[in-house]
């Protein structure tokens, strides 16, 4: 089994000295950076839009985990791909034509990846499963950080990663919300590729130090 991957999510970074953070982060060992643009509608909450977005992307070295938790996300494929974006993940409630989202998305030149809230079966991309790069499962309710993770996922992960098998997709596995040092490791033998976390990264003494550790399960 190869290391499972990290996408530190930017959400629960120092916004008053985001260009520190970016300085551990493009030296730690993590994979992407995780972008979680939310709009108030789809979910609760509004986080940061694509001024913020470009002013990260050019001090980044590392890719870009684009999540838009956001009403039509697919009217904004191309300022997502101005970013230099390497993944951009929508929400499967949020898109009414997803076959067709995830094919512009491709015809862009980026990854396609499929997000569900924890109220999603997986059972809903059996359809789209063999299209996409990427399914990230919501392990808490999208549109806040710092929420415990929902037991009930591990089920989800191990389910979806059947239907990978089964079908012989090459979509990789992310899981995002309430990600810690003490679950992290059961999150990935149900059958994670990709982690997300947030406080457990941004919020620690030693972000590099917690991210070589998370990265070694």
């Amino acid at each position: 089994m190869q290391k499972v991957m990290l996408s530190p999510s930017l959400l629960a970074a120092d916004f008053s000295d985001l260009r520190s953070e970016m300085e551990w982060f493009n030296k730690s060992c993590a994979d992407w950076l995780h972008l979680d643009v939310m709009d108030g509608v789809f979910v609760p909450n509004i986080s940061f839009g694509f001024p913020v977005l470009k002013a990260v992307s050019r001090i980044c070295q590392k890719p870009l985990d684009v999540h838009l938790m956001i009403v039509k996300p697919e009217k904004y494929i191309m300022e997502v791909k101005a970013l230099g974006a390497y993944i951009m993940n929508v929400h499967y409630e949020a898109c009414t034509h997803l076959q067709r989202v995830i094919l512009e998305i491709h015809e862009a030149g980026m990854k396609a990846g499929v997000t569900l809230c924890p109220s999603t079966p997986v059972s809903v991309l059996e359809e789209v499963i063999q299209d996409v790069d990427l399914v990230l499962l919501m392990s808490v309710n999208p549109g806040f950080g710092g929420q415990l993770f929902i037991p009930r996922t591990l089920d989800k992960i191990r389910l979806l990663r059947e239907m990978i098998e089964r079908t012989g997709s090459h979509a990789l596995i992310e899981v995002d919300g309430g990600i810690t040092r003490e679950n992290a490791s059961e999150v990935r033998r149900a059958g994670a590729d990709v982690l997300v976390a947030g406080s457990a990264i941004f919020g620690h003494p030693n972000p590099s130090e917690i991210c070589e550790e998370l990265r070694s399960l």
